[in-house]
């Protein structure tokens, strides 16, 4: 049985930020002690990386066939990084690979087949690389109103959260190897605006007793900031960061399950008040390369800036974290595999980009 220590290889302890009753009403302020960013929501990817050289940097994109994950990886490969491209179907993987100038690799991953995500994994172990920026970027978002279960669990939280926990998991030991390895989850403001007021239903998983796509949505993506907080109190003492983010407002394929009169809604209310992909995957890339981060561990960002939300939402709360490692640990069990501290010759593993 896999415990949070083996998880990890590191103690379980409680979050130090306290948690946060669920209210009305935001309040957002930057966060203590992070260095403030010089970009904003108008920022683009490009411009949050320009001048940044990731030549032998591997990075893992999930859901780079399209919207702000297509983008992550145009911009990162641009740099320099080599980029392995996931996506449920190889094919598309591929095709969008072929459309990025750079270097790229296409893999096939379904967040929500665990024995997919396993596989996923092992290819990408094969490329013998030490790997610098794990971005957890795929989702799902359902949009009819009729809760989905796979294996008795709501799938929202199937897809966009265990599988990601899964992936983070068995790529663990590669991030450990790497220079300062950086895991960024890309979660939403729905985590906070949008999720159950009690927050994860660790009793009611499949959400049998309140369904809509929207708290679905948010309760996943709730787990989403939740993990990247509890990831980033076990990394402590490593040269590995773990940060979550909402990207803003954008039109991407996630949209696409939507009833067409609520896509037309948000269709009008993104070109009103969005933003376009490049400045929808400039947070992704900032969190994911800008040196001035390169300690910084446990924050949401928005806009490229690492911010506090106040007085809403549970994502600041420890206990609720506490229990959502435990919870996931149980649900994907199977899965997982046993931190191991890293050999010497771990520490050698050849850049595959520079040895082509």
């Amino acid at each position: 049985m896999i415990d949070r220590r083996q998880f990890l290889g590191a103690a379980g302890a409680t979050l130090l930020v306290p948690g946060l009753p669920a209210c009305s009403g935001t309040e957002q302020k930057l966060a203590a002690g992070v260095p403030a960013s010089p970009f904003d929501k108008e920022s683009t990817a490009e411009e949050v990386t320009e001048g940044l050289d990731l030549t032998g940097k591997l990075a893992v994109v999930t859901g780079c066939t399209s919207g702000i994950g297509f983008e992550t990886m145009r911009v990162l490969a641009l740099r320099g990084a080599h980029v392995v491209g996931t996506s449920r179907s190889l094919e598309r993987a591929q095709a969008a690979c072929r459309r990025v100038v750079g270097i790229t690799s296409p893999a096939q991953l379904d967040l929500g087949d665990f024995d997919s995500v396993a596989r996923c994994a092992d290819d990408i172990l094969t490329l013998r690389s030490p790997i610098d920026m794990l971005i957890c970027n795929a989702g799902y978002r359902g949009g009819g109103n009729e809760r989905q279960l796979i294996d008795g669990v709501e799938k929202h939280f199937v897809i966009n959260h265990l599988g990601h926990f899964i992936l983070v998991n068995r790529l663990l030991a590669r991030l450990y190897v790497s220079e300062q390895g950086r895991v960024v989850t890309v979660s939403s403001r729905t985590a906070y605006r949008d999720a159950p007021p009690r927050g994860i239903l660790f009793d009611d998983l499949g959400m049998a007793g309140e369904y809509s796509d929207s708290l679905a949505y948010g309760h996943s993506k709730l787990a989403n900031a939740l993990f990247s907080l509890k990831l980033a109190e076990l990394l402590r003492g490593t040269r590995m960061t773990s940060n979550a983010l909402h990207p803003g407002v954008i039109s991407t394929e996630l949209s696409r399950n939507l009833n067409p009169l609520t896509r037309f809604a948000w269709d009008a209310y993104v070109k009103m008040a969005g933003k376009t992909t490049e400045q929808g995957a400039a947070t992704t890339c900032y969190v994911a390369t800008s040196p001035a981060l390169g300690s910084v561990s446990g924050e949401f960002f928005e806009d490229c800036q690492a911010v506090t939300i106040e007085d809403e939402g549970h994502i600041h709360n420890g206990a609720m974290a506490d229990r959502l490692l435990e919870t996931s640990i149980e649900l994907t069990q199977d899965w997982l595999v046993e931190f191991r501290e890293p050999k010497a010759e771990d520490f050698k593993l050849r850049r595959m980009d520079q040895n082509q």
